[in-house]
């Protein structure tokens, strides 16, 4: 206890950490809970006898599905900021955190953005500590093998916060142990540290985690998901090949395909499936319909009276999007869930007419919930819906992108085969000629298909806002989709928020990121 007491006893992190400590502290909060009236209060989510270090590495898992992780901010500040989705919900719903969003540029007192850093951090933090404790816990009995796969687990949930948090605010602390209260605050610094840093976790992860686990063990990390993060990473930084090599470690791996067809990906039913690299796990049942599960549905669920009060109505897809697919592409039937009107009757994924009276004319339909879910937990919140983090699609298409690129000139033979899979899952069911094979040896416009084909695939998934800055096209991209007010130089970027910028202390000061002043 003394390690946690001297953390919360630092002001300078009480904000960023709040209380999620509580969930440290706790544990057996974080155990007592159902998967979809499968799982126990003995064995969610995973089962005892795993590891010595479960009780500190459960506190960082249960953080992926926390409010302040990967839920308003999240979605905000990666897909409604780019040119496919809107705000949504009602017109001055969410204020000027959201709309900011929207309409750009984002404030530093923004709350949203405050979630995003206190989330990510909390994670971190927690990560140091199962780290501290596998190194100089003396009471705890583990073999080296064991202490080597916790250390993998944690560093690949910090990976992954670090690599959210430089691609959000560019210039973070860099915090890799645990501190004390006597301690000052660890120095902000930018990408040129962050990357390595970043790198180094994953790689560490991707040689010490398992290919799999067992399925009692389901969402627990894997080598697949530090080497699809490592793809993302490297391609985020533009190295092709270190891009291309981490991604075909997944492909070839055996452990993912695209037999799923790209309707029931999204669904409950698709949870966990051959498409699924990193999926965080989210639990509901009749008794506790709400508590043990991820807000993120709810958020984007569809807001309507009476049986469609399903959500919030947030983050929905456009106009812009929509006329980005090819024609009959069965995806966007997917991703766009329409409101019915006096001359048009639309259905769900799941066969019910869609209401007349919802508040929007478009919801995510990747996000709506199964109506045998809603009766079967006497709730409409989606709570136990998992979220989709990384999809096998996704590692194909950097894949492709990687492959294209690699050398300068291309390896466009690699690229096409990796692309033409996707789009050949894509148009099953489809009348013939939809989706055709692409065919271009044209390293550009190549490049220009394989994008296209990231924005259809991946759309409304969280990826849109940070390809868009990778590519360098963000700038050009959305003023022309009615943002703007976006200015690259600064809003590539999000503000350090306000608070953490009061909270910090010298020597470390946080400083505001350009043109924010």
């Amino acid at each position: 206890m003394k390690t946690y007491n001297k953390i919360l006893k630092n002001p300078a992190y009480l904000l960023m950490v709040g209380v999620v400590f509580s969930m440290i502290l706790g544990c057996k909060d974080f155990l007592d809970t159902t998967k979809q009236g499968e799982y126990t209060s003995d064995n969610y989510p995973y089962p005892g006898g795993s590891g010595p270090y479960d009780e500190y590495l459960f506190g960082a898992y249960n953080d992926l599905r926390s409010y302040d992780m990967h839920c308003r901010g999240f979605f905000l500040a990666t897909s409604v900021r780019s040119d496919d989705a809107d705000k949504g919900s009602s017109p001055t719903d969410g204020g000027a955190d959201a709309l900011t969003m929207d309409n750009f540029p984002v404030a530093p007192n923004n709350g949203a953005i405050n979630e995003l850093w206190k989330g990510h951090f909390a994670i971190i933090i927690k990560c140091n500590i199962a780290l501290d404790q596998i190194a100089n816990n003396t009471g705890i009995t583990a073999s080296e093998d064991q202490k080597l796969l916790a250390q993998a687990e944690a560093r690949c949930l910090r990976g992954y916060a670090y690599f959210n948090l430089v691609r959000f605010f560019g210039r973070v602390p860099l915090i890799d142990k645990v501190l004390s209260a006597d301690q000052p605050n660890t120095a902000q610094v930018g990408p040129d540290q962050l990357y390595p840093f970043i790198e180094n976790d994953l790689q560490f992860a991707a040689a010490n985690l398992p290919v799999n686990w067992d399925r009692k063990f389901v969402g627990r990390l894997t080598k697949g998901v530090a080497n699809g993060l490592l793809a993302k990473v490297y391609l985020t930084q533009q190295k092709w090949g270190a891009a291309m090599s981490a991604a075909n470690m997944v492909m070839t791996s055996g452990q993912y395909d695209l037999s799923m067809s790209y309707s029931s990906i999204f669904g409950e039913s698709g949870e966990n499936g051959k498409e699924s690299v990193f999926e965080v796990q989210a639990t509901a049942s009749a008794a506790v319909p709400t508590a043990n599960g991820a807000e993120i549905t709810q958020w984007q669920g569809v807001r309507g009276p009476g049986d469609w009060n399903l959500g919030y109505g947030f983050n929905v897809p456009n106009n812009n999007l929509s006329n980005a697919y090819e024609p009959n592409d069965p995806r966007k039937a997917r991703t766009f869930l329409y409101r019915s009107d006096a001359n048009n009757t639309y259905k769900t994924v799941y066969g019910e007419n869609t209401g007349t009276t919802w508040e929007n004319p478009i919801y995510n339909h990747k996000v709506y919930t199964n109506p045998t879910y809603r009766a079967l937990y006497n709730n409409r919140a989606g709570r136990w819906m998992n979220i989709r983090l990384l999809r096998y699609a996704d590692v194909v298409l950097m894949y492709a992108e990687a492959a294209n690129e690699v050398g300068g000139t291309g390896n466009t033979t690699e690229a096409l085969k990796a692309l033409n899979s996707v789009r050949a899952r894509a148009r099953i069911g489809a009348p013939a000629g939809t989706l055709p094979d692409i065919t271009t040896t044209d390293q550009g416009v190549l490049r220009e298909a394989i994008r296209h084909e990231r924005r259809i695939e991946l759309a409304m998934e969280y990826d849109r806002f940070f390809d868009l800055v990778r590519w360098g096209i963000s700038g050009s991209v959305l003023p022309a989709a009615g943002r703007p007010n976006f200015v690259a130089a600064r809003d590539n970027l999000l503000p350090i928020p306000q608070a953490q910028i009061d909270l910090s202390k010298e020597p470390y000061k946080l400083t505001q990121n350009p043109l924010y002043n």
